[in-house]
């Protein structure tokens, strides 16, 4: 019967009570130089596969664990190449617009205001004259 991992240092722990005690019962009837009884005998040998089994499976666990399989994907196929395109003929140049991107600036602006201004005043005293 398999022995579960988790329970091995309980039943080492458990072994080790039973046997103290089987042989603190010993030594207190017949003396410590008699020869261990066969229960005795039975729980060191109990012990000692019980300690193998665990030092067994530290090694083990050091060991690199097996990856699933479905983690492990299938390489994809590789795709067709594309057929290639006809180079395209060169757009005619546009143009460029002369104000494009400038800005006039603010003294540019007042100048400009002011003249309209002017240009006001004078239009409307002609008017008026004629």
């Amino acid at each position: 019967m398999p022995i579960r991992s988790a329970s091995l240092n309980k039943q080492i722990q458990k072994n080790g009570a039973r046997l103290h005690l089987a042989m603190a019962i010993r030594v207190h009837s017949e003396g410590a130089d008699r020869a261990p009884s066969e229960h005795e005998q039975a729980l060191l040998d109990e012990r000692r596969f019980l300690k193998e089994a665990q030092t067994k499976r530290q090694q083990q666990a050091t060991l690199p664990k097996p990856k699933a399989a479905w983690l492990a994907k299938p390489p994809k196929p590789p795709k067709a190449p594309k057929a290639a395109k006809e180079p395209k003929e060169p757009k005619e140049a546009k143009e460029a617009k002369a104000t494009k991107g400038q800005k006039p600036s603010r003294a540019d602006k007042l100048a400009k205001k002011a003249e309209n201004l002017d240009a006001a005043k004078k239009a409307a005293k002609k008017s008026a004259k004629a």
